[in-house]
């Protein structure tokens, strides 16, 4: 069960990192959004220090926000030469133009998250065009009708009886549920916001026992 960080926040990247409990970073254009005005890949590379400071080379995926094919691939090359990072993953959403991009890139030795996902023909797709992570949007799917248990499943037999070496990653997360949700599917990795992340260390009975524990302890001491 691998969690990774969904946030371009520099406190959330920093507490998550302190605490040791993820194993990647993800970011997009609308988390990019909610943070100061700032030089776009000024903002990664403080990001990348980060990481690079924890030591563990946890992978990071930013996403291009470039839409033709090949201004795409040219903004890849560019993170991928500005970052200097080794765990970086290029994010590109599914599309059938898209795939030309992945497979491109793929070729470059770049490796790549496909993103925006919502059934398994994409993640074949994605995974043969030769992307390293395929990113399902689980909540966004609920939304629409959609089973997410059932694709993160069947995309798991048809990667695991293919042999696919690309993982899954299970995004949109909104509650904690989602998260026990997606891994017992088969998702090898979810990506989900600080605030959910830290919310998994908390239980009503476990502060009861803490304090409980605490005020014998306190009644022994006096």
């Amino acid at each position: 069960m691998k969690l990774f960080l969904d946030s371009a926040n520099l406190q959330d990247v920093e507490n998550a990192l302190a605490r040791g409990h993820i194993s990647g970073i993800t970011t997009n254009p609308s988390l990019l959004a909610k943070e100061p005005k700032a030089n776009f890949l000024g903002h990664i590379k403080k990001i990348v220090k980060l990481i690079e400071a924890d030591g563990r080379g946890l992978p990071l995926s930013v996403e291009v926000f470039a839409t033709k094919p090949d201004e795409m691939i040219a903004q890849a090359q560019e993170f991928v030469q500005e970052l200097a990072y080794p765990g970086l993953n290029i994010k590109v959403p599914i599309g059938w133009d898209e795939l030309k991009v992945i497979y491109a890139l793929a070729r470059l030795g770049i490796k790549v998250n496909c993103t925006c996902i919502f059934t398994e023909e994409q993640c074949v797709l994605a995974a043969s065009s030769g992307a390293s992570y395929v990113s399902i949007f689980h909540c966004r799917l609920k939304d629409i009708g959609g089973d997410p248990v059932r694709v993160i499943e069947n995309t798991r037999q048809i990667f695991d009886d293919a042999g696919h070496s690309a993982e899954i990653i299970v995004g949109s997360i909104r509650m904690q549920t989602d998260i026990l949700e997606a891994h017992l599917a088969g998702g090898h990795i979810v990506t989900a916001g600080a605030k959910i992340l830290e919310q998994m260390a908390a239980h009503p009975a476990t502060d009861k026992s803490v304090q409980g524990f605490l005020n014998d302890f306190a009644g022994w001491m006096s």
